[in-house]
């Protein structure tokens, strides 16, 4: 299952690309992450893994860098017990002020059970990647502090 969102965000790209693809920040946007864990290498180089552990239910996801190109693009795929995520960041430059942050989740459910499910849960996973994507534009807009909603 794939979910797009684009978001119009008043960033240069080069400051939105390092915002977005800096994995120690995720705790500042994403309201239902507890903490991110490094697990190896150097964090959002390509190659470095962690770990993002949920305020609440148990699916921690290990995250691995893909790659980087920024401010261009980059790249997670993330596993979780139940799904995988590949992750596709796309930076844009509309100005010298504005950028466009395109972002492609493609979601793999590992059993037919987690694939069943999805079926009707596609638009709540649309819906949660939205507002992930709407956090992490306010957050980047008030100059990387956190957010409440």
């Amino acid at each position: 299952m794939k979910s797009t969102v684009e978001l119009d965000i008043d960033l240069p790209r080069q400051q939105l690309a390092a915002l977005f693809a800096d994995p120690t920040l995720n705790t500042k946007w994403m309201d239902d992450i507890e903490r991110y864990e490094p697990v190896s290498g150097q964090p959002g180089a390509p190659g470095s893994k962690y770990r993002l552990i949920p305020k609440k239910g148990d699916m921690v996801f290990v995250a691995t860098v893909i790659s980087n190109d920024l401010p261009r693009e980059s790249r997670l795929f993330l596993d979780g017990s139940n799904v995988t995520v590949s992750i596709t960041a796309q930076y844009v430059a509309l100005s010298p002020r504005k950028s466009r942050l395109v972002s492609e989740e493609v979601f793999t459910f590992k059993n037919l059970i987690g694939k069943i499910m999805s079926f009707f849960a596609r638009g709540a996973i649309r819906k949660a990647h939205r507002r992930h994507m709407e956090a992490f534009k306010r957050f980047a807009e008030r100059g990387g502090q956190a957010t409440t909603g």
